[in-house]
């Protein structure tokens, strides 16, 4: 199967300091795949790279066969920033029909992902009185404008109840089963499980990758916080 995402090399430095170190990675196509480690070890400078918005020091970059940044992918990549890209003053409609006109989407998309998320209840509610819950099926919402066939997702379900964990998860897996490849960061390891492949990162440097299975056998723990841990304290 292809890959959407090829990552050869990748350093970045800021103000001289490392912050990427020599990364190398390859999500295959239709997958959930996940970067995950604790704050402050580069996942978000590995997204920006992969969108395009990152000056990056050394290596390659390819997403859907294309070098990271070229025009022809900026409607092929939905990106979901930490802080939601929305606006509080405007209802949930409002707010996709804006950004379905700058990026020149159907009337009909918009309503296939208000039906999508599940905020069907809420589109004539104002942004800022959403809940949390509701507040990031909006952002995932304009993230999906477009259709993009691959889906950038950084900390999509941090400081979320676990029951809105779930549901926001079945519209990933419902993305993958679309033929979308979607890549997420966490700093949860109890999201791992819940990925088709994995790179675990501390200090931008990968740790391990593979399916969760995989790294379980090879650290032989039942557990992805204990495998975190074993890699870590590995010589």
């Amino acid at each position: 199967m292809a890959n959407s995402i090829v990552v050869n090399n990748l350093c970045v430095k800021r103000d001289g300091n490392p912050i990427i170190l020599d990364l190398s990675f390859e999500i295959r196509k239709g997958s959930i795949a996940g970067i995950l480690g604790p704050s402050g070890s580069g996942k978000t400078t590995i997204f920006r790279a992969i969108v395009g918005v990152q000056e990056i020091t050394s290596g390659k970059i390819t997403v859907l066969g294309k070098p990271a940044g070229s025009k022809d992918l900026r409607n092929r990549i939905g990106y979901l920033t930490q802080s939601a890209s929305i606006y509080a003053d405007l209802t949930v409609s409002e707010n996709l029909r804006y950004f379905s006109k700058i990026l020149g989407t159907s009337e009909i998309s918009v309503d296939e992902i208000i039906d999508l998320v599940d905020l069907g209840k809420n589109i004539k509610q104002l942004a800022s009185t959403l809940s949390g819950g509701e507040r990031a099926r909006l952002a995932l919402a304009t993230a999906l404008l477009g259709k993009p066939d691959v889906i950038i997702l950084d900390e999509p379900t941090v400081g979320l109840d676990p029951l809105l964990r779930i549901e926001l998860w079945k519209v990933f897996r419902l993305l993958g089963e679309q033929g979308k490849t979607l890549l997420l960061s966490s700093h949860s390891m109890d999201e791992a499980d819940l990925c088709d492949s994995l790179v675990l990162l501390r200090e931008g440097k990968i740790l391990a990758q593979g399916s969760p299975a995989q790294l379980k056998s090879e650290t032989g723990e039942t557990q992805m916080e204990s495998v975190f841990i074993s890699l870590v304290k590995k010589p």
